[in-house]
């Protein structure tokens, strides 16, 4: 807010930014995830009698199409019959359809949903109390040996894939490009349903590929089920979970972005 404060004169626009965000810390033998809008953390249990794997959904979803999320907005907001509006789909207050988010100031400070800011981001009505939240749902989730490993992913990912088939594509294949296969697997299904090639679909700029698919971003974190056993007895920091496959030079920031056609493993 502070930022969006100084550049407002310079650029409004920054106003409209915003992001989801997922994390998720492992300490020991528990996993804590918190989320702010729809991405999805999905954990890939292994089943000892029968050697399936199955999904267990670790994150709660902030997206007006879920129906007690817009039980909550209407809560907050009694004496506003427009918090959520169905227009194609459920959007809050007609623009957007997350209710928790990073950034997004236009909507949750009243000084900044204003000229110059562009006309489709502006309400016809100045809002009393913030519209959107920052404050993210957070779950904790205790390790086994028989938990394999987390997918973290957009929505983008979500929107073709069930939790069950993501964590089987998983499972049937090698760690290494893991990650990746998930995204191509949800292109070639966005393929499909624009009744289209996947290799046309690879070829539309980035500039235009929205109007296609979302965005999708994906990560894979494999647990080593040795070392999360070993957890709970051992006192002191502890690492339950093994990286690889990137290597950074020391003292190097690594920045957080989107690909849209390219995974993290």
């Amino acid at each position: 807010m502070s930022i969006v404060a100084k550049q407002w004169s310079m650029s409004p626009q920054l106003a409209a930014v915003g992001s989801c965000c997922l994390v998720g810390v492992i300490c020991g033998d528990n996993l804590y995830v918190a989320n702010l809008g729809d991405s999805r953390a999905v954990l890939g249990r292994a089943v000892r009698e029968t050697g399936e794997y199955l999904a267990s959904q670790l994150s709660e979803e902030h997206n007006v199409c879920i129906e007690s999320v817009r039980q909550e907005l209407q809560s907050l907001h009694p004496d506003d019959s427009q918090i959520v509006v169905l227009k194609h789909m459920w959007r809050v207050k007609g623009i957007i359809q997350i209710s928790r988010s990073m950034g997004d100031v236009y909507l949750k400070k009243a000084e900044f949903n204003r000229e110059p800011l562009y006309s489709k981001f502006r309400l016809r009505e100045p809002f009393k109390k913030p519209i959107l939240s920052a404050e993210p749902s957070i779950s904790v989730h205790k390790l086994l040996p028989y938990d394999k490993f987390v997918i973290f992913a957009s929505d983008g990912l979500w929107e073709h894939l069930s939790n069950q088939e993501a964590v089987d594509i998983v499972q049937k294949h090698s760690r290494s490009g893991s990650a990746r296969r998930l995204v191509r697997t949800a292109l070639h299904e966005a393929a499909k349903k624009r009744e289209m090639r996947y290799s046309d679909l690879k070829k539309i700029d980035r500039g235009v590929h929205r109007h296609f698919h979302d965005d999708i971003t994906v990560i894979v974190v494999f647990l080593d089920s040795n070392l999360v056993s070993r957890a709970s007895f051992v006192k002191g920091p502890n690492l339950s979970v093994r990286g690889g496959g990137i290597n950074l030079p020391p003292n190097t920031l690594a920045p957080c972005t989107r690909p849209t056609e390219s995974g993290t493993n």
